[in-house]
C-alpha cells in the first residue's frame, strides 16, 4: 500500500490543499451516503468520487465512520446555528418566524444533508445519540426555558416551547425529506418552498401571537 501523504513544508499551500480535499470528501462521501446508505457505501467509492486514492482519503478520515460523522455534525451544525441566535432582547415573535425560515431554507438548501439525518436518526441514531443526547438536549432546554420567559411576560401565546421547537423541525425538514412526495401532490409549476415559507409564517403567527 502507497504511503499516506504527509502535510507539506509550506502551510499555507498545503492548507488550502487539505481544505480542498476534505471538501472534495465529504461532498463524494454525502453523494455515496446518499445513494447507498452508510452500510451500502464504501471508502474506495467514496475516494473515487472524490478523485483521491483510498490511501489519501484516509490520510483525512480514518474511517468511513470518520467521514459520515463530519457530515453529520457538519449539518447538525448549520442546522442549529439559526436556533442558537435566537435573540433574548428581540421581539419574541418575529425571533420565532426568523428561525423558522431559516430552517426552511436550510432544508431547500441541503436536502441530501437532511435525508441522511433523517436515515440515521430512523436507525435509532447509533453514530449520533451522544450529541443528541448531550449538546442538543442542552441547546434546545436553554432555548425552551428563552420562549417560556416569552410566553411568561405574556409577549408570545403559551404553547409547550420544546414542542414548539419540534414542530418547527417536522415542518420545515418534511420539504427536504418527503421531496418526491412534496412535488408530486403540488404537481408541476409550484415551488414547494415558496408556497411554504408565507403558509409557515401565518401558521406561527396565529399560534402565537398574544391574545
Amino acid at each position: 500500500m502507497p504511503a499516506s501523504p504527509t502535510p507539506k513544508a509550506d502551510a499555507k499551500p498545503g492548507t488550502r490543499i487539505q481544505a480542498r480535499n476534505r471538501a472534495l470528501i465529504l461532498e463524494a462521501a454525502l453523494a455515496a451516503f446518499s445513494e447507498r446508505g452508510f452500510d451500502g457505501a464504501t471508502l474506495s467509492d467514496i475516494a473515487g468520487r472524490a478523485g483521491l486514492s483510498k490511501p489519501n482519503l484516509l490520510y483525512y478520515f480514518p474511517s468511513k465512520e470518520a467521514a459520515y460523522l463530519a457530515l453529520l455534525e457538519g449539518l447538525l451544525d448549520a442546522w442549529l446555528a439559526p436556533l442558537r441566535d435566537l435573540d433574548p432582547g428581540g421581539e419574541p415573535l418575529a425571533e420565532v418566524l426568523r428561525y423558522a425560515r431559516a430552517k426552511l431554507r436550510l432544508s431547500r438548501a441541503m436536502p441530501r444533508e437532511s435525508r441522511l439525518f433523517a436515515g440515521e436518526v430512523l436507525r435509532g441514531a447509533p453514530h449520533l445519540r451522544a450529541v443528541l443526547e448531550g449538546p442538543l438536549r442542552a441547546l434546545v432546554a436553554d432555548k425552551a426555558a428563552l420562549l417560556l420567559a416569552w410566553m411568561d411576560e405574556g409577549r408570545l401565546a403559551r404553547v409547550p416551547p420544546t414542542h414548539l421547537v419540534f414542530s418547527v423541525w417536522a415542518i420545515t425538514q418534511h420539504y427536504a425529506d418527503f421531496d418526491a412526495q412534496v412535488r408530486a401532490v403540488l404537481g408541476p409549476g409550484h415551488d414547494p418552498y415558496a408556497e411554504a415559507e408565507p403558509f409557515l409564517d401565518a401558521l406561527l403567527t396565529r399560534l402565537l401571537r398574544p391574545l
